[in-house]
């Protein structure tokens, strides 16, 4: 699923092509797309954008006069440009809607068996405030604000950081990546973080988006293409690079698998050497499964 650097990226090229445009036709192609029922696509027509916006991991589209397309890409949701008007119809099975403008046409497709990437058109700010999850936006927090926010409850910092309800924008992959660069177990408990830990996650938090952000902006100044929007990046330090050496101590990356999500770290940088219970592995082997790093290499 994209996320906050990924989402950014999109904001600012599709911002390039479309502010102050007039959407010439609007559709939508799969009947599992639009969520709402009015105002129609159709009602849009004739309206200019006037603004790109971030909510969340949503992208929403501003129009005047005043209407919100708001589009969640999900896990497999990505966007095409085409600088020039489709030949034909888009294929409903992966091109899933189109938003045509005089500079071009913006697709949205979807290669996945379970259709989960939305459309949805409010009419008005507070229609869009409401599906709104309410986390504060991570590159805008002061630490007080952000310790206070994440030890609302005592719950592990991996599932605080994912938590759309109290951070906005961060999911499974940057998670991991932000941890990793915090020295943090992805299982510690969030009232139990010394001051120093918090100060630890925080400027990591913000130094992890914001270095992705402008290194997604860097290398692909055009509009990318869906393959360049991925979860799994060759020089992340950790995500996605289970059994690969950890870039700084280059002991083998660790995972703990749970349903589809997967998550990444580094034992020796992150949990002085012990590893993390699987939730698979670890019930199917019980007392055979290993503990530590030392552990696992004599196997």
């Amino acid at each position: 699923m994209p996320e906050l650097p990924d989402v950014e990226l999109y904001v600012a090229r599709i911002s390039e092509r479309v502010l102050n445009q007039p959407i010439l036709s609007f559709g939508c192609f799969n009947p599992f797309v639009l969520r709402t029922v009015t105002p129609k696509p159709s009602d849009l027509v004739d309206r200019k954008i006037v603004r790109v916006e971030r909510l969340g991991k949503r992208i929403v589209l501003v129009t005047e006069p005043e209407a919100y397309v708001v589009i969640h890409l999900m896990i497999a949701g990505r966007f095409e440009w085409h600088a020039q008007k489709l030949a034909k119809r888009p294929n409903g099975k992966v091109q899933i809607a189109a938003i045509e403008f005089p500079t071009g046409t913006l697709v949205l497709r979807e290669i996945a068996n379970k259709k989960r990437a939305s459309v949805a058109i409010y009419g008005s700010q507070a229609e869009v405030q409401a599906i709104n999850p309410g986390g504060f936006e991570p590159l805008r927090a002061t630490l007080s604000e952000f310790r206070s926010a994440l030890s609302q409850q005592n719950r592990t910092v991996k599932r605080a950081l994912t938590d759309p309800r109290t951070i906005s924008g961060i999911g499974n992959a940057y998670s991991d990546e932000i941890l990793f660069w915090a020295r943090l177990s992805p299982m510690r408990q969030t009232q139990k973080l010394s001051d120093s830990e918090w100060e630890q996650l925080f400027t990591a938090t913000q130094e992890t988006l914001s270095r992705w952000a402008e290194k997604l902006a860097s290398d692909f100044p055009g509009f990318p293409v869906p393959a360049q929007i991925t979860a799994f990046r060759p020089d992340f330090a950790v995500h996605g690079r289970y059994g690969l050496p950890c870039p700084v101590c280059e002991s083998p990356v660790q995972r703990i698998a749970h349903e589809d999500n997967e998550t990444n770290y580094c034992a020796k940088c992150q949990n002085e050497g012990r590893l993390l219970a699987d939730r698979s592995l670890s019930r199917l082997f019980k007392a055979d499964w290993p503990k530590t790093l030392d552990e696992l290499a004599r196997e």
